[in-house]
């Protein structure tokens, strides 16, 4: 039980770095300090997009417009932090 206990808590963490990379990217590219037209970037950009999109797109369906503001990965990332925390918990030690 505690090596799923730790597999699913990696994976957790992993996400919770993806969406952050994601985040600063997404500021980076918006302000023009890096360039997509470069394809290293677009290609980071591109494997970041598809994997949190799927789990951001119902988020930002079911927030209010806050014009150019994005809170879905704030609200994914609280969520991440619950979870783990929620686990820590009331994971069963043996």
């Amino acid at each position: 039980m505690i090596a799923l206990y730790m597999l699913i808590n990696t994976i957790l963490d992993l996400f919770f770095w993806v969406l952050i990379l994601s985040a600063i990217l997404s500021w980076l590219v918006a302000f023009n300090v890096v360039n997509t037209r470069n394809r290293a970037v677009y290609l980071i950009g591109d494997f970041l997009y598809r994997i949190t999109e799927p789990v951001l797109r119902p988020i930002r369906r079911v927030l209010p417009n806050m014009g150019g503001l994005d809170l879905s990965p704030i609200v994914v990332l609280l969520a991440i932090s619950f979870i783990q925390n929620l686990m820590a918990q009331y994971w069963p030690r043996f």
